[in-house]
């Protein structure tokens, strides 16, 4: 039997207990940067270590680290935190140094990492490193290979990231509630090499979903699949800022998922390759053109494709339910069936009464009713031309001609050049 307060060692990774690191050594555990901004963050260069081309975390950020003796190190702290879904919900979850989901750890292949993981939750939890291959020991399952991170508890991770590639951390303890709360990130690895597979742009991020009822701020932990709230990067549309380049450039796109069923993930205007997974990158002669990809659940998809058509290109998962945001989904039909007689009884007691849905529910995007506290709109966003009518799992891929080289600044709407867009038989 393995105390929590003992080593558990291997001859490439370490992991150690709070208990078993000295005053001395927790004296100089790396600060834990914190940030509760919902905005995507410009991508900074890195300081120290291997040169490498930095990722663009939608509505997050990556995780700064400070070098040790020739390790990198970095400092997560699990907690609970408040994140803003969208402009009018905040959300009560449960993640990583201020957001859900926490930072991005971006790293090049072949460095040793050591990750410091502080507990402020009120249960233990670990921290997983999905699709990184580690020693046995740093594997992060909690009763299997380490005794679980009690509250208050610091303990350390250290291995080599051994392959390039896009990965995902999480906990391994008490998943389905510290899932359902929000507990992940995205992990980065990236090849030493700075001229192999380079890209213009980098985009990353993590689906996850909730369900979270109308007027509530914590989600309900013990649903299966009836979520009400798809994310990405626990926001949705339209807080989910657009994925900004310049025409020409070569883009990637790294996407995880952590939710309980598959999302195929869906680019307007472009054709893609799929040129990587959470096991690492697809060989060329492997690749196939695709303009939809489905992710499955605990799957990575990572796809490249040249941004070559100007506009401002839908980006969304094919599920339609997943492109909405809080609904009803006991709602009964009621397309065809005339209301008017009641309608006009039942505005006698209620003068604010409205018949929804016996046309479609199209005019849900537009319409303008009260909503319980801290709920958003089933359907909305405004585009150039009106009600966009989307939730959920959709943003804009904004493809400009004049977008300066690494601007990732909302460039506005696309203006269609004259005789290119549809219009009114007359």
């Amino acid at each position: 039997m393995v105390s929590r307060r003992s080593f558990l060692t291997s001859a490439a990774g370490v992991v150690v207990s709070a208990g078993a690191v000295s005053r001395a050594a927790l004296a100089s555990v790396p600060e834990a940067p914190l940030t509760k901004s919902a905005a995507t963050q410009p991508p900074p260069s890195p300081p120290t270590g291997r040169p490498y081309q930095p990722v663009v975390t939608l509505n997050g950020w990556s995780l700064p680290w400070r070098m040790q003796d020739g390790i990198k190190e970095f400092h997560l702290i699990a907690e609970p935190v408040e994140r803003e879904i969208a402009p009018g919900m905040t959300a009560h979850l449960w993640g990583y140094n201020g957001q859900s989901p926490g930072p991005t750890i971006e790293c090049v292949e072949g460095d040793r990492v050591r990750i410091f993981v502080t507990n402020k939750l009120p249960e233990y939890t670990t921290v997983h490193w999905h699709g990184v291959q580690v020693p046995n020991g740093v594997d992060g399952v909690a009763g299997l290979t380490q005794p679980p991170i009690q509250p208050g508890e610091t303990w350390v991770y250290e291995f080599d990231m051994q392959h390039a590639g896009t990965f995902m951390y999480h906990p391994h303890a008490d998943g389905m509630v510290q899932f359902a709360m929000g507990m992940m990130g995205t992990i980065v690895v990236h090849p030493q090499d700075t001229a192999l597979r380079a890209v213009d742009r980098d985009f990353a991020f993590v689906m996850s979903a909730y369900d979270i009822e109308p007027g509530s701020y914590t989600p309900r932990v013990n649903t299966m699949l009836d979520f009400n709230l798809w994310t990405w990067n626990s926001r949705v549309f339209p807080g989910i800022s657009p994925l900004v380049v310049r025409q020409g450039d070569r883009v990637r796109i790294r996407i995880g998922n952590l939710t309980m069923t598959n999302h195929p993930i869906h680019l307007h205007g472009h054709s893609f390759e799929v040129t990587g997974t959470d096991g690492g990158w697809v060989p060329e002669a492997a690749r196939w053109p695709e303009a939809t990809i489905d992710v499955g659940v605990g799957q990575i998809r990572t796809i490249e494709f040249v941004a070559d058509a100007p506009g401002d290109w839908a980006f969304h998962c094919h599920k339609t339910h997943h492109v909405m945001n809080a609904m009803g989904h006991d709602v009964p039909t009621s397309i065809g069936v005339d209301f008017e007689d009641a309608a006009t009884k039942l505005r006698r007691l209620i003068p604010e009464y409205m018949v929804m849905g016996a046309r479609g529910s199209a005019e849900m995007a537009s319409m303008k009713m009260e909503l319980p506290e801290n709920t958003l709109p089933m359907m909305t966003g405004e585009g150039p031309y009106g009600p966009i009518g989307m939730g959920g799992m959709f943003t804009v891929f904004k493809v400009r001609a004049d977008q300066p080289r690494g601007d990732y600044s909302d460039p506005g709407w696309y203006e269609p050049p004259p005789g290119t867009i549809a219009y009114r038989n007359t």
